[in-house]
This record gives structure tokens, C-alpha cells and sequence, in this order.
């Protein structure tokens, strides 16, 4: 594999570490409180079994999807998820988030038994599990292919590399996610900042599918153009240093992820 080949696709999987991480600690608070009314040992094993269901279903999901990965039509509406969740993600946080919390908490006082609990964590790790994986098939999609075999429908390179972002974001929401949770009362704006992230990824998405030969609404090479690739990325940095200096220290009350 050529070297600059090699650093776009470490740049990427940096990326999705980064994006992973933080949409990780949104979902690993709410995972927490779904399972704060549980005796402490079954609490994590709540956790364990909803985490193991999301690996079977996110490699399941992603070994589907790149069949269908070339189809314009399921990537437009891959595009307009991302772009629907980013804003509504957005929009609970700056108008109903505190409402949002105290529903789940009035939901959980039901007190369900341990295994409709799993279940209801299940659930939540395959709603994350789908922006997940959407997030980084239009990240990794217009990487180079590589020399790899092919898994699936999908070059071996660009597979990896997302299955590699999935798992990562697993592993971050039950095992690092108090360090992304500090990171975002320390600096809130990354929270919006990210989901942001989210809604622009979605547009180099869309990019994509406006470039496809059965709808040449853009030329066919302009989503993996030099110059694109460069805006892309040049905006996405704006908008992580704007999340990082706009919002400034916050102290806030200690968020402990079980």
C-alpha cells in the first residue's frame, strides 16, 4: 500500500476515533441511567449483553450495507439520516436536553426486570449503532481501494477500516467514556461540535451520491477530487476548533458512567 494511501486511511480512522469518542459519551450517559435502577453486578452485565448485541448487529449491518454501499438510492438516504440526526441531536440539546433526561429517569423509576432491561439497552445500542455505521461508510467511502481483498461488496481497506471505527466506539462507550464525559463538561461545545461533525458528514454523503453515473448531477470525479477532499476537511477542523474555543471551561457537576 502506497504511503500517502496508508495516511489517508490512518487519518481517517483518527477521525472516527475522535467522532466515536464523543458521540460515545452522549449515549454511554444515557445507557447509565437506563440501567442506574439495577443492583450494581447487574448493571454491568446488562451493559455487557446490549454492548454484545451491538457487535454482532454493527458487523452484521456493515457486512450488508456493502453490498448496497454503490446504490444512489440507499446513500441519499444515508445523507439525509446523518443530516436529520445531527439536527435533531442538536436540537434536544440546546432546547430539551435536561427534559429529555428526566423522562428517561421517570421511564426507568418503572423499574424494569433485568432482562427487559438488556433488551431496552439492546435497542439503544442498535439505534447507535446505525448512526455509527452510516458516519463512517460515508467517511471511508471515498478512500482509495486498496490492494485487500474484497469483504462483503466493499474494497477489504475501506471494510476494515470501518468495522475498525465501530468497534472502537464500543469498546470507548464501556470502557473510556468517563474520559469523554469529563472532556465534555470541561469543554460543552464539543457535544454540539460534534454532532455538527455529524451533519457535515452527511453532506460529504450527499456529495457522493449527487456524483454517481446515474445521476451526474455533480461530475463523476468531484467527490473524490483533490480539492473537495481539502474543503472537506479544512471545514471539519473549523468546526472542532470552533466546538474546543467557542464554548470555553465549564465546571460542571460529575457525570460517572457505570
Amino acid at each position: 500500500m502506497e504511503l500517502s494511501v496508508l495516511f489517508e486511511y490512518g487519518w481517517v480512522l483518527l477521525l472516527l476515533i475522535a467522532i466515536e469518542g464523543l458521540l460515545a459519551a452522549d449515549n454511554a450517559l444515557v445507557l447509565a441511567i437506563m440501567v442506574k435502577h439495577l443492583p450494581e453486578e447487574q448493571r454491568k452485565k446488562a451493559l455487557f449483553y446490549g454492548l454484545a448485541g451491538a457487535f454482532i448487529f454493527r458487523f452484521g449491518s456493515l457486512f450488508t450495507i456493502s453490498f448496497l454501499v454503490n446504490v444512489w438510492q440507499v446513500q441519499a438516504i444515508g445523507a439525509l439520516y446523518l443530516l436529520f440526526i445531527a439536527a435533531n441531536h442538536i436540537f434536544r440539546k440546546l432546547i430539551v436536553s435536561k427534559e429529555k433526561e428526566k423522562l428517561i429517569e421517570t421511564k426507568e423509576k418503572k423499574k424494569s426486570g433485568f432482562w427487559g432491561t438488556v433488551f431496552k439497552v439492546e435497542l439503544a445500542d442498535i439505534a447507535f449503532a446505525v448512526d455509527s455505521i452510516l458516519a463512517a461508510v460515508a467517511l471511508a467511502v471515498t478512500l482509495p481501494n486498496t490492494n485487500l481483498p474484497n469483504i462483503g461488496g466493499l474494497d477489504g481497506g475501506k471494510f476494515l477500516v470501518i468495522f475498525a471505527g465501530g468497534l472502537i466506539g464500543l469498546i470507548i462507550m464501556r470502557f473510556a467514556a468517563n474520559f469523554f464525559v469529563k472532556l465534555l463538561n470541561t469543554r460543552p461545545g464539543l457535544e454540539i461540535a460534534a454532532f455538527i461533525i455529524v451533519g457535515w458528514v452527511g453532506v460529504k454523503l450527499s456529495v457522493y451520491t449527487l456524483s454517481h453515473p446515474e445521476l451526474g448531477i455533480l461530475p463523476e470525479g468531484f467527490a473524490k477530487s483533490p480539492e473537495w477532499k481539502v474543503t472537506f476537511y479544512v471545514v471539519l477542523l473549523l468546526i472542532a476548533l470552533g466546538g474546543w474555543f467557542l464554548s470555553g471551561k465549564e465546571k460542571k457537576e460529575d457525570s460517572t458512567i457505570v
